[in-house]
């Protein structure tokens, strides 16, 4: 990652991709930012164990920061999770059990690693663990400290409040409502140990923001600042990361990189360019090419091409990106040979299968009519065998003419998975166990 000395203007940056939803001083922000290196975090909640695409945007806003110069420090709520924050909640998270959570932080610290530059240096990133302070307090002592800085009626006008006691029957639990106090004093306890004075996320964390902003005031008599991005939604109003079949995580394990890919792939039209310029790194310049390439003929999904390629390189790597794009090109006719069981299992984990032992493929081998039967490609024999005749039977992407085809270890595409496909977009996954 390159990091810029002296620093860059951040903020005209992130006005020209729209990222910019609400600042604590909006004229004095960007020459407050130009003058010097300045320190800023980001929160996450460890509610599962791997962060999904929900968090990327703030993982991507932490990057932009550092590679303007600026110290980023990613907070990860050991603490705050153990508590669950309301905002945009209509109903109160379950709390998750204590070695849960420890897993969880440990899970997500290993991922910002693979983000964010931590290497010696001016803007070297920091990784802290809000569970290393606030396990210190004692009840008590929290509210004589922290809590006889907050007025109820100024936490009670909080949007994340209000909203909530207006909406939800179920009300607020003081667990919940004691969320922004936790926050708040992290914001305080992050300047005083390292000089952070701004706290950037999603616009949802407004309230919480503008507690910590309160507390740094009441408490010590500092000016600290807030900046927030529109809350990521696409055009249809849902929150991004969500599929029929899911979360989409940022693990391999979890959500494979072709998996990753053609989420992105998949992005509407009326999303695409506006996910390009808060994703990716396009300049002014090379945002106008693809949006005049994007008009000329929307149907060749050349942003969408971009977008994925882009986020699936930062997130899975290169050697993850060529998976996905590998994994792709199967689906438009390459043939498939080489690959490992896993990745085929996540190519294909939607299609039909079946599974035979593995020693039906000993010599003379599994006739290719009953293997189209057994996953479900054909009903009968009679269709296995009029689809081979009229050349729309493949194995493993090569057509397959010979209706006396007899299937081996030699047409194994992994070590124990054959491809079968009828048509153009009919695929099942015939695995020999």
């Amino acid at each position: 990652m390159t990091i810029n000395q002296p620093v860059k203007d951040i903020i005209a940056d992130l006005r020209f991709r729209g990222l910019i939803y609400q600042t604590t001083d909006d004229e004095r922000i960007g020459p407050w930012l130009c003058e010097q290196p300045r320190t800023l975090y980001a929160g996450f909640d460890p509610t599962a164990d791997s962060l999904h695409v929900g968090h990327l945007l703030g993982i991507i806003m932490l990057r932009r920061f550092q590679k303007a110069g600026h110290r980023p420090i990613a907070l990860v709520g050991g603490a705050t999770g153990m508590v669950g924050d309301p905002s945009g909640k209509t109903q109160e998270r379950p709390l998750l059990p204590e070695e849960t959570l420890r897993a969880n932080v440990g899970a997500i610290q290993r991922q910002l690693e693979r983000f964010l530059d931590f290497s010696p240096g001016t803007a070297s990133a920091i990784l802290v663990n809000n569970y290393e302070w606030m396990s210190r307090f004692g009840y008590l002592q929290f509210l004589r400290e922290v809590g006889k800085h907050f007025p109820v009626n100024v936490m009670l006008s909080k949007d994340c409040v209000r909203s909530r006691l207006e909406r939800s029957d179920a009300g607020l639990s003081y667990t919940e409502f004691s969320y922004m106090l936790l926050q708040a004093y992290d914001f305080v306890y992050l300047y005083q140990h390292y000089g952070c004075q701004l706290q950037i996320g999603g616009s949802d964390q407004w309230g919480n923001i503008t507690a910590g902003i309160d507390l740094g005031r009441r408490m010590i008599g500092v000016e600290l600042w807030g900046l927030t991005w529109p809350l990521l939604t696409t055009s249809e109003g849902s929150k991004m990361g969500k599929t029929e079949a899911g979360t989409i995580w940022l693990a391999p394990d979890k959500t494979s990189p072709y998996q990753f890919y053609q989420y992105w792939i998949n992005t509407a039209d009326a999303d695409v360019m506006r996910f390009v310029l808060f994703f990716t790194e396009v300049t002014p310049h090379e945002y106008q090419e693809l949006y005049r390439e994007f008009e000329r003929d929307p149907s060749e999904r050349t942003a969408q091409r971009y977008l994925a390629r882009e986020l699936t390189r930062l997130v899975h790597g290169p050697e993850g990106l060529a998976t996905a794009e590998r994994a792709t090109r199967f689906f438009f006719g390459e043939e498939i040979e080489s690959g490992s069981d896993d990745e085929l299992e996540s190519i294909f984990g939607d299609v039909p299968s079946g599974e035979l032992p593995r020693n039906v493929l000993d010599e003379p081998g599994l006739p290719l009519v009953d293997a189209l039967v057994a996953c479900g490609l054909a009903k009968t024999k009679s269709e296995a065998r009029r689809l081979i005749n009229q050349g729309g039977a493949y194995v493993n992407n090569r057509r397959v003419a010979d209706i006396e085809k007899r299937l081996t270890a030699g047409d194994l595409a992994s070590p124990s998975i054959i491809i079968l496909r009828t048509g153009r977009k009919n695929y099942a996954l015939l695995r020999f166990r």
